[in-house]
């Protein structure tokens, strides 16, 4: 038998795989200009996004991952002091540090404002304060903050990704509950949103939360597929529904559709439908995202590839 390999390597190998970026080409080029300090590329990356929002807000909080994209988005602004976009990158890269704990959040959260500020109608920069908040705020002032977000752009992809996460933890420690909130929440973003909209595929999303949480507290086991969480009668409807409408709205263009499509994959995978995991694993292709993998505290990768294996029935 030949020797596991070193562990670095396969660290290494396991970082590379996942990207933030995703398939979006213009954005990895952008992200690699900015980490050399040449910003000029994210400008006009950022220009010629406009007001897809998702997208927008998609590019944003990928370029403002960088390490040093607060220096350039400084850059930028005193190049260009009233650019709402400089200003939402600066905005949003403060966010990461604090989310990394390099920063205050109090900085943050002005240059949130101030971005809102230079582009009213943008639900970017509030975006950026639900992120920030969304672990540190209080509850009244994340609902605040996702209806603002609403108010701007009422189908925002990430911000109901992120209500979800934070609804799901909500009362874990008492165990199961098929009346939980995070559920009507997400049905009720579900129905709400226009009929091709991905939003569809929110139920899927909190069931995957939900059992992050109930996992982390300890009621429910810490391997995925040996857990009844999505074998369900009311489950199984919930992962139909979702599949259902991937096979007749799929939506190739959205940039955070591969997000989508490994919870979906993670969810066929855990409820027993190899097939129809199979159909989402070869869109997904080399495109794994660390969540819902990862779920309650697995190392994501290998836990990816070892679901895609027995999916397609590689070896």
């Amino acid at each position: 038998m030949s020797p596991p390999p070193p562990f670095g390597r396969s660290r290494k190998r396991a970082a590379q795989a996942f990207d933030a970026a995703l398939d979006d080409a213009e954005l990895i080029a952008a992200r690699a200009a900015l980490a050399q300090g040449r910003w000029q590329a994210a400008r006009g990356l950022l220009a010629g996004t406009g007001d897809d929002w998702d997208r927008r807000g998609h590019r944003v909080t990928v370029l403002a991952a960088e390490a040093y994209s607060d220096a350039w988005a400084r850059d930028w602004l005193l190049a260009e002091p009233d650019s709402a976009d400089a200003a939402v990158l600066l905005a949003l890269a403060l966010v990461q540090r604090v989310l990394r704990g390099k920063g205050k959040p109090p900085g943050a959260r002005e240059a949130c404002l101030a971005a809102a500020g230079l582009a009213p109608a943008d639900p970017t920069p509030w975006l950026g304060l639900l992120l920030l908040e969304r672990d540190l705020g209080a509850g009244d002032e994340v609902v605040r903050i996702f209806g603002e977000v609403r108010h701007r752009y009422a189908d925002h992809h990430h911000a109901h990704h992120l209500m979800v996460a934070r609804l799901a933890e909500q009362r874990a420690e008492a165990g199961p509950d098929p009346l939980h909130e995070v559920y009507d929440f997400a049905n009720w973003a579900a129905e709400e949103a226009p009929a091709d909209s991905p939003l569809a595929i929110l139920p899927v999303i909190a069931h995957a939360e939900r059992y992050r949480a109930l996992a982390a507290a300890g009621h429910e086991p810490p391997d995925p597929a040996a857990s009844g969480h999505w074998t369900g009668r009311r489950a199984r409807q919930v992962m139909k529904s979702a599949f259902d409408w991937w096979l007749e709205w799929e939506h190739e263009g959205h940039p955070r559709r591969l997000i989508d499509l490994n919870f979906l994959a993670h969810a066929k995978v855990c409820e027993g439908r190899g097939a129809e995991a199979a159909a989402l694993f070869h869109r997904i292709g080399e495109h794994p995202t660390p969540a819902p993998w990862s779920y309650p505290d697995r190392d994501p990768y290998p836990a990816f590839r070892a679901a895609r294996h027995s999916a397609l029935g590689t070896a």
